[in-house]
């Protein structure tokens, strides 16, 4: 876009109202007594909001289309129609205790996008899009990031299809109860850029006083599920140095895996997320430990290492003690790096917007990050206050979402090339 084209948008802001108003509309669809919402993958309630999603776009001449996992593209047309499309998006449904903005925010700041070009009279040179992804929580049906994930051939249809809740319904009968299991072929080859903005569920952004995180990439993770096995033993009796104690090998190996995220800042992560012990008796030495251990860097080398060095201290712990060491991996999920077009395009919008902004990763897995392993793709994060996120109270300021909502704006516009606008 050249700068005389960047000129004629430059006033350009959405409605802070508008899209506050949509998000309450959204959110009272499985709203929860504690000022949540329960808005689970497939279900009528689901139905309820991807069929408000629709009528909203139909209100703005979009079309739509659904495609086999149930993802809703929604497109304003370009001049070019052959052009690659500018894409944003994110999901509707929720966690059972979710909030009003993880993911629901990405969905409908795309919305206000085209909003705001239609009331303005922008065309644009590329079609732009606004997409509402299928089950990107996965808590009904694993795994998460599925519609992203079938559409951009990371997930196969036919087995994400075949996945069944715990009822033993699978996601077909469910896309087809819901009248979503759509027949339109979607191409992630024609697109020129995805941005999704998100609250940013962590507390950086918030703790630095900065409005909008400008996200490089997502962390990489590597899951492993432990088990280690010692000898239960009555706790009076057996002396301290004659014990095989499973918790004492789990409780150095937990202080271990802290040790070697802190060892690889800024970007490192160590969490042991479950731990139980077996037989769970007051007076009885533990003589199993099942534990779960996720660990997380940008860097894919430093992230081999930190696995290299975890599966050191696990032999050797479990040597220690006299236990028997199980250690299985359970997911391996590569760092992403975000395309540096769009990075750039998002820190232009900031800074051209006057809004205070951060580089950040993010921490937790995203559809953008399976966009970004087929197209160039980009990421705008928010404060939420205390971080908090994946709750009821999770919360997020009129303010702060609309200058995100404004940032992915003109990072769309950047990409998308403006041609005309009826108020210049």
């Amino acid at each position: 876009m050249t700068i005389a084209q960047l000129d004629s948008v430059a006033t350009l802001r959405t409605d802070r109202e508008g899209l506050w108003q949509a998000l309450m509309e959204l959110a009272s669809l499985g709203a929860t007594p504690k000022g949540g919402v329960n808005r689970q993958a497939l279900t009528e309630l689901d139905r309820q909001a991807r069929d408000l999603f629709i009528r909203w776009c139909r209100d703005e001449g979009l079309s739509i289309r659904v495609d086999a996992i149930g993802n809703i593209f929604a497109r304003r047309p370009g001049r070019d129609p052959n052009s690659p499309v500018v894409m944003t998006g994110s999901h509707i449904d929720t966690q059972p205790t979710g909030g009003k903005f993880d993911g629901c925010y990405g969905v409908l700041a795309g919305l206000e996008v085209i909003r705001t070009l239609n009331r303005h009279g922008v065309q644009t040179e590329a079609p732009v899009e606004v997409v509402a992804w299928t089950n990107e929580e996965g808590c009904r049906f694993p795994p998460c990031m599925m519609g992203s994930g079938v559409f951009t051939g990371q997930l196969a249809l036919d087995e994400m299809l075949a996945q069944v809740d715990d009822d033993g319904v699978r996601v077909d009968e469910a896309l087809g109860a819901i009248g979503y299991r759509g027949d339109d072929r979607v191409d992630h080859g024609a697109i020129k850029a995805f941005f999704e903005a998100h609250i940013e569920q962590g507390p950086i952004l918030e703790d630095t006083g900065n409005t909008v995180g400008v996200v490089i990439g997502a962390l990489g993770q590597k899951w492993f599920d432990l088990r280690l096995t010692g000898q239960e033993a009555h706790a009076g009796p057996t002396p301290m140095d004659l014990r095989r104690d499973a918790m004492l090998g789990a409780a150095e190996i937990t202080q271990a895996v802290n040790r070697i995220a802190n060892a690889h800042q800024p970007h490192g992560r160590g969490t042991v997320g479950s731990l139980q012990l077996h037989p769970g008796s007051r007076n009885v030495i533990p003589g199993e430990v099942r534990m779960t251990i996720d660990l997380r860097h940008l860097d894919p080398g430093t992230l081999a290492r930190m696995a290299d060095e975890l599966r050191r201290v696990v032999d050797e712990t479990s040597r220690r003690h006299g236990l028997d060491a199980e250690l299985t991996p359970t997911a391996d999920f590569a760092p992403e790096r975000f395309a540096d077009g769009c990075v750039e395009a998002v820190r232009h919008a900031a800074e051209r917007l006057g809004c205070s902004h951060l580089e950040v990763v993010s921490g937790a897995g995203h559809d953008a990050i399976f966009l970004g392993r087929v197209a160039p793709a980009g990421m705008i994060f928010v404060p939420c206050e205390n971080g908090i996120s994946h709750n009821e109270s999770e919360n997020a300021t009129p303010e702060d979402l609309h200058d995100g909502c404004n940032v992915l704006l003109h990072a769309m516009l950047e990409q998308a090339v403006v041609v005309s606008s009826e108020e210049e």
